[in-house]
């Protein structure tokens, strides 16, 4: 099982961890972040978020090979900050997220993710959850599926390519993912095929639909500030635009220094936001041609100072 974790050494270096820190990562994954995470905190303690029962029984070996101070929590990130205010923690060093899919739930065919591997329409994060992709493409309206494709896909053809949808399940439900693959090439012009795959922003249109990514997102990103200590750190690795944007500006609100008092002398600090945001990174060229699915990562930090 091989899973390649993005912005790896800047990730982990941005949260600017003591060995006594207490950090939460939001996704836990095939482990890549939390064992690095392990690794530099002795004294302190590892809190991880996951909902891939897969996930959590490979990591949990990995971690358990570098220390004990760890507590693998199977839930959604939205639920962050209940969880661990039930284990007793109000307070932590560092939160952080690394968005999207793991390249191995990419990889394996039966999790529906690919588009370019033939496989039951799944794309569920959470195994346990009833809702899957297939009941997205099969029970959603033509305007419902539309209205998806462009808000979470930005696609140009979202309108074409739903009615093709629902003129295909006229006739038959659709089972698989290359089955609505071709349904999407069908309703793309051959010119716009070229570039870009047409099925990559629908289908992660459909993943983000089925388990509420942008939704959950806000939310944590808000826990995740709310319990950070002075000092701390929230980390956020995005892979698409709309959750890069969602981060950019709710570090930006947070962060905001009035114009009229920026480089006045002695402002009050109650004048001043309890957060600043500190410069973020992307993948090097290095890193962008040893993990093509690295490209469009980008790293972005924000510092609670007060």
């Amino acid at each position: 099982m091989k899973h390649i974790s993005v912005l790896l050494e800047e990730a982990v270096d941005a949260l600017n961890l003591k060995e006594e820190s207490i950090v939460v990562d939001a996704t836990l994954g095939f482990g890549g972040h939390s064992s690095n995470i392990l690794k530099r905190i002795k004294k302190g303690r590892l809190f991880a978020f996951d909902q891939d029962s897969e996930a959590i029984g490979y990591s949990t070996d990995l971690l358990n090979k570098i220390g004990t101070n760890f507590t693998i929590i199977k839930s959604n990130f939205v639920n962050m900050k209940e969880e661990l205010q039930k284990r007793d923690v109000f307070e932590v060093n560092g939160v952080l997220f690394d968005l999207g899919v793991s390249s191995v739930q990419l990889d394996e065919d039966y999790r529906g993710f690919s588009y370019h591997k033939d496989a039951k329409l799944d794309m569920r994060m959470d195994q346990d959850s009833d809702f899957s992709a297939y009941n997205v493409v099969n029970e959603y309206s033509k305007d419902e599926l539309a209205l998806i494709f462009k808000k979470y896909g930005e696609s140009k053809f979202a309108n074409n390519i739903a009615k093709k949808i629902v003129e295909y399940r006229e006739n038959k439900n659709i089972e698989t993912t290359l089955e609505l693959v071709d349904i999407i090439k069908s309703a793309v012009p051959a010119k716009f095929r070229v570039k870009k795959h047409p099925a990559k922003q629908i289908f992660q249109a459909i993943r983000i639909e089925v388990n509420h990514e942008l939704d959950v997102l806000d939310k944590a990103l808000k826990d995740a500030v709310s319990l950070l200590s002075v000092g701390g750190r929230v980390v956020v690795i995005t892979f698409h635009s709309l959750e890069d944007k969602m981060v950019k500006n709710y570090f930006k609100e947070i962060s905001y220094v009035d114009p009229k008092i920026k480089g006045l002398p002695n402002i009050p600090a109650d004048m001043l936001p309890d957060f600043k945001i500190i410069k973020g990174a992307k993948p090097t060229k290095e890193e962008i041609e040893f993990n093509r699915r690295s490209r469009s990562a980008k790293l972005r930090i924000i510092e609670r100072v007060k």
